[in-house]
């Protein structure tokens, strides 16, 4: 019974956080939001149907009623809901991040919130509850997994915080587009302070910042990697780099090696000369695999929502692997700290 008043008393709460929250100017179109929250909680944007009825039928889903306001207003509202929350409640994805590493030891974050949610309804109890709300069905995951609501607190993440990665798709020499996204996934806890900051499984973004194809007198085609940032529980992102720490860090990894060969590795430890930060990938056939390790890190200080991880659950947590290095001579007296 009191963990059914504690979810009702959170729903009530979010509703009102809902309908009362800020609409900030929004330059994307009404079409262009409401595409957003539909690949947020389905995985792909509804078609068919006017903007009205589309967009009432996601808050049905996820609230089981229609919400009051305008169209813009209600669509922000929605936004802010799902992916930024407010100084005393995390966002919708924040604490259903929170949920899957509970159950999971990670978080599926490319996967749709509706489909989530049932995953671990099936995981916890044998049966999705369809048909009820989705932020309802979350509260009571919630209560059914945590001692107490989960709650976000700020943390401070330094620069030059080294930390392990796994390439998220192929890559290709022969195919790579120049602007093209490349995705990773953290490989293990990112905390700080025994605060979860982003859990196994967490997106690393990037880009093919260039593509030069096989050239004269025998050199070979060049594809030139950058790091932008990780995505982690909270609405705030941190930005990576591949840094002289990442790459000291893996060089006393023999699983790069192993995984990647040797080429691979020095080109992570040599660097491309006027690529700062990035990773030079040669070969007129190389291919890279999915789930190639690799180190990066922090570019600078950032603030980011996290969650404080109850005394009973720190034993869950896996903290990434940050390398087995230590630093050199010219970075102490540099001041710089390991």
């Amino acid at each position: 019974m009191k963990k059914r008043q504690r979810g009702v008393r959170v729903f009530l709460a979010m509703i009102a956080i809902l309908v009362f929250a800020t609409v900030g100017g929004a330059e994307e179109s009404v079409f262009q939001t409401l595409g957003e929250i539909e690949n947020l909680v389905y995985g792909q944007e509804v078609m068919g149907g006017g903007l009205v009825s589309r967009l009432g039928q996601v808050e049905k889903d996820l609230f089981g009623r229609e919400l009051p306001g305008s169209l813009s207003e209600r669509q922000q509202s929605l936004l802010s809901f799902l992916k930024q929350g407010t100084p005393v409640q995390p966002s919708f994805l924040f604490k259903l991040g929170v949920a899957e590493w509970a159950v999971l030891q990670q978080v599926r974050p490319e996967m749709a919130a509706s489909s989530r949610i049932g995953d671990l309804e099936n995981q916890v109890e044998g049966n999705a509850q369809e048909g009820k709300p989705l932020a309802m069905r979350l509260e009571r995951l919630i209560g059914m997994l945590l001692p107490e609501p989960v709650s976000g607190r700020t943390a401070e993440i330094p620069a030059q915080l080294v930390f392990k990665v796994e390439l998220g798709q192929t890559l290709s020499a022969k195919t790579a587009k120049a602007g093209e996204p490349v995705k990773m996934r953290l490989a293990g806890d990112l905390t700080v302070d025994e605060m979860l900051v982003a859990p196994r499984g967490s997106i690393v973004l990037g880009h093919v910042d260039s593509v030069q194809p096989p050239r004269s007198f025998g050199r070979k085609a060049e594809v030139r990697l950058a790091f932008d940032k990780l995505l982690p529980l909270g609405p705030e992102s941190i930005p990576v780099l591949m840094g002289e720490r990442a790459r000291k860090a893996a060089k006393g990894d023999d699983s790069i090696a192993a995984a990647a060969g040797a080429s691979f590795l020095g080109l992570i430890l040599l660097g491309p000369v006027g690529l700062a930060g990035g990773l030079l990938v040669r070969g007129d056939a190389t291919v890279i695999q999915e789930g190639t390790p690799f180190y990066l890190e922090t570019s600078t200080m950032t603030s980011v929502m996290s969650f404080p991880v109850p005394q009973g659950l720190k034993g869950m947590l896996n903290p990434v692997e940050t390398g087995d290095w230590q630093p050199a001579s010219d970075d102490i007296k540099g001041g710089a700290k390991p």
